[in-house]
Formats: C-alpha cells, structure tokens, sequence
C-alpha cells in the first residue's frame, strides 16, 4: 500500500465524529429511541466515538453494538476457504428502535447491505440509518449514507484507509494506491 493523501489526522476526525453526532441528534430530533451498532471491524470503535461525542451533547449514553456480517457478504467464497465468524454483539432488542449504523468507508454499498441483513435477522427495527466516516463513491447498489463525516471522490484504483489507534496503532485517514 502506498499513502498518497492524508485525508484526516486524528484531531480532524474527532470533529467530524462531533459533528456526525450532532446531525444524528438533529435529524432525530434527540436521542430516544436510538442505538449505534458499528459494523465490526472499524465501525465498531466509530460507533462508541459517535456514543461518546453524543452523550457529551444530549447527557444520555446510546446503547451501542457491534454486528458481523462475515456469513452475510455476498463475495464470502471469493475471502476464504475457511471464513471465521466474528461476534456479533447487540446487547439490546433492536425491536422498535432507530438503529445507526456505522461503518468506516461506504464504497459500493455491498458491506452496508450485508449488514443490513444481519440486522433484519435480529428483529424489526423502527428505522436504520447509515453513518460513514467517508464516502467515497463508486456504489454498486443504491446505497446511500445518510451522515457522512467527508465525501472523497476517488479513482477505481485508489482505496481510503481509515486507521484506528486501537486497531492499528495509529490514527487518521489516507487515500493510497491500490498494489497491482
């Protein structure tokens, strides 16, 4: 991978998560009722900064979640032979809920949809929404974010890597070259 760009250094996207949280609240029109669930593996820890940045605003924490969509993906025999199933864990009824989805990079839309079955698996929730970090474009599915902390148009060879310090010791965004 070679980093072409930075996009967002860690002060850069800890407004933007603020001010994720606040047009989540906005459209909302407050927090009753509403749930993150990050989609594991990077949307995970977006999903409790969203939480945290929310609970700052409104006083309340947000139930968060984490969902796996390993078995949901629609390209699962093109991963592994062996695919490993991560946890999912919700650990609260979806059921009549806004639920936010939150994921690191909408692309084309697929990993949003694998989640979104998942989702449906567990029960009916009253609405979802989709919350991304970046979006880059490119959708294969019509698939929309409804909060996006930037919108980055890139070329097909270019991929946006959002690196966590929990994750992967750093923190921050780049656009960087796909390796042939």
């Amino acid at each position: 991978m070679q980093k072409k760009t930075q996009l967002m250094d860690e002060a850069q996207m800890r407004r933007t998560v603020t001010r994720m949280a606040h047009e989540i609240i906005e459209r909302n029109k407050g927090v009753e009722g509403v749930a993150l669930v990050g989609i594991r593996r990077r949307g995970e820890p977006i999903a409790r900064m969203l939480a945290d940045a929310i609970e700052r605003v409104e006083g309340t924490r947000l139930p968060v979640g984490t969902v796996d969509i390993t078995f949901y993906r629609d390209d699962l025999t093109h991963l592994s032979k062996d695919p490993k199933l991560n946890r999912t864990d919700i650990p609260f009824s979806i059921e009549g809920r806004t639920v936010v989805l939150v994921d690191d990079v909408l692309y084309t839309g697929r990993t949003a949809r694998a989640a979104l079955d998942a989702l449906m698996d567990m029960g009916r929730a009253r609405r979802i929404q989709l919350a991304v970090l970046i979006d880059r474009g490119h959708r294969e599915l019509p698939i929309r974010a409804d909060f996006a902390g930037k919108n980055v148009p890139t070329a097909v060879t270019e991929f946006v890597r959002v690196a966590l310090d929990e994750i992967d010791d750093e923190t921050g965004v780049w656009l960087c070259d796909k390796q042939s």
